[in-house]
Formats: C-alpha cells, structure tokens, sequence
C-alpha cells in the first residue's frame, strides 16, 4: 500500500522509515494531487500553527479536510492530533480539521525540557508494553463517547481511535516499535474500503 506522510513540519524522514520497514511504499507528500494516490496518511508531530499555515499555503489543507470526513485513513502524533481534534482548549481561536471528537490542551505535558518516556499498556497491541515518547505533548481533556480509548496515561487517553482515525499524543517514530504504525496500516487503512465514493459533505473548519 501507499502510506503517505504529510511532508510539511516535524519528524518526516522517521515515520517514512517506520513504513518502509513494513514493507509498505511511503510517500512525502506536500501537494494536494498526491492525496488520492495513497491508501492512508500520517500526520506527524510539529507546531501546529505553522503546519496549518503551511498546508493551507500548499492547498493540502480543504482537500484534506474533505477527504478526512469521506473516511479516509488518517493517523495524528502529537501536533497532528492538535490539527484533527474538534477544539483546543488553550488556544481557541486556532483552526483545525474538526474530525476528531475530542477537546486538547496544546503542550498539556510541559515544554520541550519536560519531555519523557513512560511504559504503555495498550491491550490492542498485545501484552508487551510499548515505549512512548512524550515531547510537548498534547493532553486529550475531553472525548465523545464515540473514541475508542485504547490506552491511557495519568487518567487521559494518549492513544484513540475514531472509525478512520487513530491519533496520539506521544512519537512512536522515535522508538524501533513499528506497532502503531502496523496496527494503523493494518486495522485502519486496510480495512477502510472505498472511502473516495462516500460523498459527505465536510462541515466548514
């Protein structure tokens, strides 16, 4: 499959590895026409105020946008997951896709010299803990009933899913764990069909 990654901010190059590594073709995409090519895209972490500038500026952002709502696969670490969430509590004003239903508090675990790691169980994953990489990290405060919370941390989800996202407010790309990325490519792209041919309508961002 084609796994795209929005080449635009932030740790491209190690989420195009964690896809070859699967086995799988990774595109760096930066223009819209490259969107219809690929079966899925990731979002990857940044600041997302200058990832919005930055898509709308190369025309990523509507098609995206629209695409999102027609069901494509799409999955957002950590500034990623700020430009797919509905609101953003600190910084209310600031735009974003509004396809995910949950409210985020923009570097809700601390500035860039709080970052951590800490052991996740996420049970879709196995038994094995996954090591996660918290850098300015996002806190998700608030959630529709509708996300499926597949892992948690300090009584906040760190890691959902909503029918074709999934989402997380730590790097994965940053360990040599290709399981998030294999369960994303795996249980969300591989089994979204042919989402081009929904035809919704997305509401205005």
């Amino acid at each position: 499959m084609k796994i795209g990654v929005l080449g635009i901010q932030g740790d491209i190059q190690e989420h195009l590895k964690m896809i070859e590594k699967l086995g799988h073709e990774a595109i760096w995409v930066k223009r819209p026409e490259q969107l219809n090519k690929l079966s899925g895209l990731i979002m990857p972490g940044g600041e997302s105020t200058t990832m919005i500038k930055l898509m709308k500026r190369f025309g990523v952002w509507e098609p995206l946008h629209q695409m999102l709502w027609n069901g494509f696969p799409v999955y957002g670490t950590c500034a990623g997951l700020v430009l797919l969430a509905s609101e953003i509590e600190n910084y209310p004003n600031q735009d974003s896709l509004k396809a995910l239903p949950v409210k985020v508090e923009r570097n809700g675990y601390g500035r860039q010299v709080d970052s951590f790691e800490v052991e996740l169980n996420i049970p879709v994953l196995g038994d094995q803990l996954f090591n996660a990489v918290f850098i300015r990290a996002p806190i998700i405060v608030k959630w529709d009933k509708s996300v499926e919370v597949l892992s948690i941390y300090k009584k906040a989800p760190v890691l959902v899913r909503h029918d074709n996202i999934l989402a997380s407010s730590f790097h994965p790309e940053l360990t040599e764990d290709t399981r998030i990325h294999e369960y994303f490519i795996n249980e969300i792209v591989g089994k979204a069909g042919r989402w081009q041919n929904l035809g919704s309508k997305a509401p205005k961002t």
